[in-house]
């Protein structure tokens, strides 16, 4: 294999790490083992549930000197091509059980959705997000799946081929002007006024339960990751756009091996570093602008707050490119 150009990256050391701090209450309130316990059970259940497959690539491991890399591959995750699967169609049907279960006073389970047990009931509630295109698309198939509706926003520069994967799966598309925290603002709004339930990847004060659901599903990949690799990394790199998959694996990794646990760095977009700058800060601290990256799905200027408060203390670094 040729060898790998260098590029030239920015890399922040977490000030505020704490590698030997116990997981603690918490974290263990937003991420934890028993709703993990849950959300596996309930997601390997679904209807075309298949464990997708983790490609070992030993050309770039002895190009970059290193013993081995390991790719989890999530084009195949129920015919979605994303890993965003595993959140909002899991946040979906927790809050369509949680609807239902207050109106007919008893426990309901998604197996009563599977089965159109309350279609008449499920019909009447409307779910909604923004997205650049996956999250939305998980929330339009988790809504299709249990039998509620749908109305999806998107910004300005989201592609036209990502609407109509959305609009595929039988949701009402709306484009909103402006980026892709301006259209989580609209979506806010609109769900508002309109008596919709937002299914947000991305938590703010006052709306924590829904952002906490999707997370708690994105650790379903690194339960499977871990047990086709066999032994824990010791590297490992994340994408994060509001930080809430790179939350998701590193509370995953805190609360499972402690102080053991593999070096995480979380990777952004340089024009959209919101983490980064958080970090930097010691603070929450939003990142504004056009946020033009090609990486469209991580084109986020504000922090998730529940996933800050996982990877403040907990990431070991924070990387873009310059």
């Amino acid at each position: 294999m040729p060898a790998i150009a260098p590029i030239a990256v920015n890399l922040l050391l977490n000030p505020a790490l704490d590698r030997a701090g116990d997981y603690g209450a918490e974290h263990a309130a937003i991420l934890s083992r028993p709703a993990l316990a849950e959300a596996s059970a309930e997601i390997r259940g679904w209807p075309g549930y298949a464990q997708t497959p983790l490609h070992a690539l030993p050309g770039l491991a002895q190009a970059l000197g290193v013993a081995s890399v390991h790719c989890k591959d999530e084009g195949g995750r129920f015919g979605l091509g994303s890993f965003k699967a595993l959140g909002g169609a899991y946040a979906v049907g927790r809050l369509l059980c949680r609807l239902l279960g207050a109106q007919l006073g008893r426990p309901v389970t998604t197996r009563e959705l599977l089965a159109g047990t309350h279609r008449a009931l499920t019909q009447a509630v409307t779910v909604s997000c923004a997205t650049d295109g996956n999250h939305g698309r998980s929330v339009a198939w988790g809504a299709q799946l249990f039998g509620c509706r749908c109305v999806i926003c998107i910004h300005a520069t989201v592609s036209e081929g990502r609407r109509q994967a959305i609009e595929h799966c039988g949701a009402q598309v709306v484009r909103t002007a402006g980026n892709y925290d301006d259209a989580v603002r609209q979506a806010d709004a609109d769900a508002r006024a309109l008596g919709r339930h937002v299914i947000s990847d991305t938590s703010y004060e006052g709306y924590m339960d829904v952002p906490r659901d999707v997370m708690q599903g994105y650790q379903l990949m690194v339960e499977e990751a871990l047990q086709q690799v066999g032994a824990a990394p010791t590297h490992v790199f994340v994408q994060a756009g509001a930080g809430g998959l790179a939350a998701a694996v590193c509370g995953y990794f805190r609360e499972h091996l402690g102080a053991a646990r593999p070096r995480l760095v979380v990777v952004e977009s340089r024009r959209d570093d919101c983490l980064m700058q958080s970090a930097r800060a010691g603070r929450v601290t939003a990142v504004h602008g056009a946020l033009d990256t090609l990486m469209a799905g991580l084109a986020c200027g504000e922090v998730s707050l529940l996933a800050w408060r996982i990877l403040q203390r907990g990431a070991d670094a924070f990387a873009d490119r310059r």
